[in-house]
């Protein structure tokens, strides 16, 4: 695998997500099942691309993010009610991503690298990436049908 076709395909299933994402009614963002919002989720997945992008490629997030998703939907006090604030989060968070893979030399892809949630290579990161964005995107999916 070379670092071609994997930002191929993490351009496909982002483009999916953020397309989704920015077609959402600013109402849906206050949508949940349980203690997490549709807001909340979103801000979550570009907050975790930003982690991943620091622990794996050493790339850091800009210095005025604050993180408030990572220790759980419970944990914050803080309302994600804005769709394009969520929508150029996840575009930073995005970008950081690609910048961080085209610039990682090919023959490091399996290398394996520590973070504090375990060691892996940063394609296991990137598939871990596109794992975590998918089991949200249905999550926001199955508020929109059946959150109140």
């Amino acid at each position: 695998m070379n670092t071609e076709t994997v930002i191929a395909m993490w351009k496909s299933l982002q483009g999916r997500f953020h397309k989704m994402v920015k077609e959402l009614p600013q109402e849906s963002l206050s949508l949940s099942i349980g203690p997490a919002s549709v807001g909340h989720m979103i801000r979550h997945s570009a907050e975790v691309e930003f982690v991943y992008a620091e622990w794996v490629f050493g790339t850091p997030k800009p210095a005025d993010l604050e993180y408030h998703t990572l220790r759980g939907p419970g944990n914050s006090a803080v309302e994600f009610d804005n769709v394009d604030e969520l929508v150029a989060l996840l575009e930073a968070s995005n970008a950081i991503i690609i910048a961080a893979m085209k610039a990682l030399p090919e023959e490091d892809w399996n290398k394996e690298v520590k973070t504090p949630r375990g060691t892996f290579s940063p394609l296991d990161a990137i598939s871990q990436l596109m794992y975590h964005t998918g089991i949200h995107a249905g999550q926001i999916s199955l508020m929109q049908k059946h959150a109140q």
